[in-house]
């Protein structure tokens, strides 16, 4: 009795799993001069329209040597994000993106602060005190994410089928996006190009909209 109700949960389960397909590819980006980008795992891989819940899961961005380590993340709405200070100085994590801005105050090792994204979108995080120090927080509405490796591969599991829109996104190149068809019995393979020839840094103001003074008091 007891096998045959085992056999029937795994019967059951099977259509499920079957229903599911994944989602892999790869993306390039093109650099000043034509050069393809030999470091993409800065790259956000994700796709649009599929009708899903968010699944808030919990990331780090490390502050170590004045930099956010990593420089990218990505959390689906509800996600937490912590940074840790690893520096023996001050730091002041902040964003003004909208409904998800944000200001952790100062403080330095060993203390940490942290985050939760209510809202989807990009967030640019900084540090009010070190204008260097920059990094973003990719805030999605369903799970279907994936940061590309550093050779550009990318897989995202689990996809229902439809028809959506597959999007890279890097924050030196517009947003590209490209027609996917998911079925139940097979996976998508997919590739994307963005293109950062014309990427232009410009300079980001502080916390109250200013600009940073010269010299760093902390």
């Amino acid at each position: 009795m007891r096998t045959a109700a085992l056999l029937a949960l795994v019967t059951l389960a099977l259509p499920a799993l079957a229903s599911a397909g994944t989602v892999r590819g790869r993306v390039e980006l093109i650099d000043k001069g034509g050069r393809l980008a030999t470091d993409l795992s800065d790259v956000v891989v994700f796709i649009d329209g599929v009708k899903a819940r968010p699944r808030p899961t919990r990331v780090t961005m490390t502050m170590k040597g004045k930099t956010f380590v990593p420089r990218v993340v990505v959390v689906a709405v509800g996600g937490a994000v912590d940074f840790p200070n690893e520096d023996p100085i001050f730091h002041n994590v902040f964003s003004v993106s909208g409904e998800n801005r944000f200001d952790l105050d100062l403080y330095k090792r060993p203390k940490s602060g942290s985050w939760t994204f209510q809202r989807p979108g990009v967030v640019r995080v900084y540090c009010n005190i070190h204008p260097q120090m920059s990094a973003v927080v990719v805030v999605r509405d369903n799970p279907y994410f994936a940061k590309a490796a550093p050779d550009g591969a990318f897989s995202i599991p689990d996809v229902p089928p439809g028809r959506y829109t597959l999007k890279a996104w890097n924050e030196r190149a517009a947003e590209v996006g490209r027609e996917i068809v998911v079925s139940a019995q097979g996976d998508v393979e997919a590739a994307l190009t963005l293109d950062a020839s014309s990427f232009k840094r410009v300079a980001h103001k502080n916390k109250f909209g200013k600009d940073y003074a010269g010299d760093e008091k902390y």
